[in-house]
């Protein structure tokens, strides 16, 4: 019996060993049937201790997990088996104290009234630090009515993560996943880490208050927060224009995916933000989006954009205009910004300066660097002035294919980069200008590929090296709880595919009767497509038969299934791509 997973694949962290990374031994393993049971295990329970909850569904199941871990004897409570234990109704999950872990639960289908399914805090005052959420999923847990305002998870304290959990399905009001700032004096910075989630579809909500994931508040925006978001999936995450809504100073958004997702990665309020090694892939979806730029010293490199239709505020890259003596709440005068060693190809509007220009609006962008950076487009203007900025420098630019949008200064070329198709990704070929064509930044030191960058780096993203690839677009089976598995019964497993090789799809999705199963090869081979519900029991094959290099499209037909995830393995020569479908 092997196990192929479609999330917690393996990824190499680059930050330093940490307090999550330390040995925690079991003293005392409690088993517990009801919540009766659960609340006297956890306050009975030591460091070291675990609380195992068993399979089943827990209905209308409030979880007070307070308690007192210590470093390298986190006290943990875990499902019985990782994805078996489901909540619903109206359950809720607080977690308060230092070293607590929570693993293998799955909250679906329930709804609140308002407040928090998962929150790291008792009270205001007791708050929970030094604690790990993973291995989680939360799916469809909705109201009857779209405005009724609850977060998904409210993270406080400090030190926190939340890792390996998987988010989809929310369509009602309130950001999916929130990181709260204290008040001063208690205005120490968080140090959170949200990493290797699957950010799953959320649709349009029509208003303010779709975030999927937000860091801070306008009104604590000045505070620095240091928050690390990496390698995380954002598929299809529609809720509002902000994907990510960074509200606080010193937080880093680095190797993450984002895939069909109808928003932007926007610095919203706050200074200081870190933002590289992403990916953004459009694959043409209107008012799919890059980055928006608001307040100061920002730094944007080493990111990839690909077909990407936002305009405006929407743009791949936008940088925005201030209010003069701006309140916390609106529009902060961009300064000092850094946009560099970017990658842009077959996008509609790329770079929008002084975006949302108005009376009010009215301090354009001041001393902005636009260096190193690599455009591929044949939609234009690639530069839009909607305000002209002040002491703009650009460097070591080549921008082509259409009209560059402002009399051609120095630092900018026309030249063709002459790129070639890599699987997903574009790159500079052997004969390309871009190599060894660029000033090095201090803080570039490697690409966005991981990869080192030499005395004379080249222009874009890529760097063209021998060393080892250590960051790559993201899929399924990077990211996301264990438990969302395929178990099959085979002597040889194939390997898995590389993201380079094939790439598959499905819309709509989520979807109801029917949905379109859409797939790329780099190849010809013989293709065989099957649907597998998430224990593994293979439900229909789609498709078995000798395919084409190219793309390729099949019908599922749903009709007669239960709502729920499903999970579609392609296997061709020996390998195989997994990916997940959402049945409403």
């Amino acid at each position: 019996m092997s196990i192929f997973r479609l999330a917690c694949l393996a990824t190499a962290s680059i930050l330093p060993v940490l307090w999550w990374t330390l040995p925690a031994f079991a003293q005392q393993e409690r088993f517990v049937r009801t919540p009766t049971e659960l609340a006297q295990a956890i306050s009975n329970s030591d460091p070291g201790d675990a609380i195992v909850m068993a399979n089943g569904v827990w209905t209308d199941t409030q979880i007070a997990f307070y308690a007192e871990g210590a470093p390298g004897d986190t006290i943990t409570l875990r499902a019985e088996t990782p994805g078996k234990v489901i909540l619903n109704g109206r359950s809720t999950l607080r977690i308060a104290g230092d070293y607590l872990k929570v693993d293998g639960l799955w909250f679906d289908r329930g709804a609140l009234t308002d407040g928090h399914i998962i929150q790291f805090r008792r009270s205001s005052s007791r708050l929970a630090n030094h604690s790990r959420l993973t291995n989680c999923a939360i799916t469809d847990y909705n109201p009857p009515n779209r405005l009724t305002e609850y977060k998904w998870v409210s993270i406080y304290g400090t030190h926190n993560r939340v890792d390996h959990c998987y988010f989809a399905g929310k369509t009602h009001d309130g950001a999916t996943v929130v990181v709260w700032l204290r008040d001063p004096p208690n205005d120490t910075p968080s140090y959170h880490r949200v990493d290797q989630n699957h950010f799953g579809h959320r649709p349009d909500l029509g208003k303010n208050g779709g975030e999927t994931l937000r860091i801070g508040t306008s009104s604590r925006s000045m505070q620095n927060s240091f928050v690390t978001v990496e390698r995380n999936l954002f598929e299809e995450c529609d809720g509002e224009i902000e994907i990510i809504s960074n509200k606080s100073g010193q937080n880093t958004f680095r190797y993450n995916t984002f895939r069909r997702s109808a928003g932007t990665l926007t610095l919203r309020h706050g200074n200081e933000a870190h933002v590289y090694g992403n990916f953004f892939f459009g694959e043409g979806k209107s008012q799919t989006g890059g980055v928006r730029i608001i307040g100061e010293r920002h730094e944007v490199y080493n990111n990839y954009f690909q077909d990407l239709t936002g305009t405006g505020y929407r743009a791949t890259l936008a940088v925005v205009n201030g209010v003069e003596n701006s309140p916390l709440n609106r529009y902060f005068q961009v300064k000092d910004a850094i946009v560099a060693f970017n990658t842009f190809v077959n996008t509609e509007e790329t770079f929008v300066i002084g975006a949302g220009k108005s009376n009010e609006q009215s301090l354009p962008p001041e001393n902005l660097t636009i260096a190193s950076n690599l455009v591929e487009t044949s939609m234009g203007p690639i530069l839009e002035y909607e305000d002209t900025p002040v002491n703009i420098s650009y460097a070591t630019n080549i921008m082509h294919g259409s009209t560059l949008g402002i009399e051609q200064p120095d630092g900018i070329s026309t030249v063709d980069p002459q790129l070639t198709q890599s699987g997903l990704l574009w790159r500079p070929s052997a004969s390309s200008p871009a190599l060894n064509a660029a000033a090095a930044l201090a803080f570039a030191t490697t690409d966005m590929d991981g990869q080192a960058r030499d005395a004379t780096p080249d222009i874009g993203a890529d760097e063209q090296a021998a060393s080892p690839i250590t960051n790559r677009p993201l899929t399924e089976a990077d990211v996301g709880p264990s438990f969302l598995s395929i178990v099959l019964s085979v002597e040889s497993p194939p390997k898995e595919l590389p993201s380079t090789s094939v790439t598959i799809t499905n819309a709509p999705n989520p979807f109801n009767a029917r949905t379109h199963v859409s797939f790329t090869l780099a190849e010809s081979g013989h293709v065989r497509l099957v649907v597998y519900d998430i224990l593994g029991r293979e439900v229909t094959s789609l498709l078995d038969a000798l395919r084409t290099q190219g793309e390729h499209r099949v019908i599922f037909e749903a009709s007669g299934l239960p709502a729920g995830l499903y999970m579609v393995r392609l296997n061709v020569n020996d390998q195989q791509q997994t990916h997940m479908l959402i049945r409403q």
